[in-house]
């Protein structure tokens, strides 16, 4: 087992020492590229060396030629990861991601998953289980530890419940913010004014118990 504090535990299979912190793209292996984004820290470089150790290559940043198989986020909480998936899906739009974090945080990986990531592991899941997790989401399926799925799970049936608690006009400006209308064209549509557009929203955040459009839009998304 990986775990985040780097100390050695009888019963481990695989221990793992702290790396330097790579600078370009590892050429071990023929396996694809696996980017790795975050600030250093044990647990990041106990995943670096997991990925070695497995021949998988990786780095910070891909040549220009090579297109990632996947890419792994280190944040250590969700202000973390509210800061870094916006500037990533810009810059990595085909490139599915997964989030890794120090330890076990359902919040968290709820969190990720809300943002657009097509995971979660933890440093200390086994290494077998983050190279799996690694291996499906390049696969642009989703990978969630068995420990958190039931929390995912029932997290994302409340959320989608309460997608039926909206006003019918409230659905409808929720329709369109998916589209990736503004308030002033949603206005222009519905032939409202953009203050009642704006009043219908904070309602709709209200009751999904989200904080911003892009929230909500992923729960409409959710329930297709």
């Amino acid at each position: 087992m990986m775990m985040g504090n780097g100390k050695v535990h009888k019963g481990q299979t695989c221990v793992w020492q702290p790396v330097a912190r790579p600078t370009e793209a590892s050429t071990v292996g023929n396996r694809g590229f696996v980017q790795v984004v975050g600030s250093y820290s044990l647990a990041f470089a106990g995943l670096c060396r997991v990925l070695t150790e497995a021949g998988i290559n990786h780095g910070p940043k891909p040549s220009p030629e090579i297109t990632p198989q996947c890419l792994v986020l280190y944040v250590q909480n969700k202000e973390d990861l509210s800061d870094a998936m916006g500037d990533l899906r810009e810059a990595c739009v085909e490139c599915p991601i997964l989030v890794f974090a120090p330890q076990n945080d359902s919040e968290l990986a709820l969190a990720s998953l809300h943002s657009g990531a097509r995971g979660f592991v933890h440093g200390l899941m086994r290494p077998e289980q983050i190279l799996l997790a690694i291996s499906v989401v390049a696969k642009g399926e989703l990978a969630v530890p068995r420990e958190l799925l039931e929390f995912v799970l029932t997290e994302a049936y409340s959320s989608l419940e309460n997608l039926t608690a909206l006003t019918g006009r409230q659905q409808e400006v929720l329709e369109l913010v998916n589209e990736g209308m503004t308030n002033a064209q949603i206005a222009k549509r519905l032939f409202l004014a953009e203050s009642t557009i704006k009043q219908h929203l904070r309602g709709a955040y209200k009751i999904l118990g989200v904080k911003n459009r892009i929230q909500a839009a992923q729960l409409v998304r959710q329930a297709g």
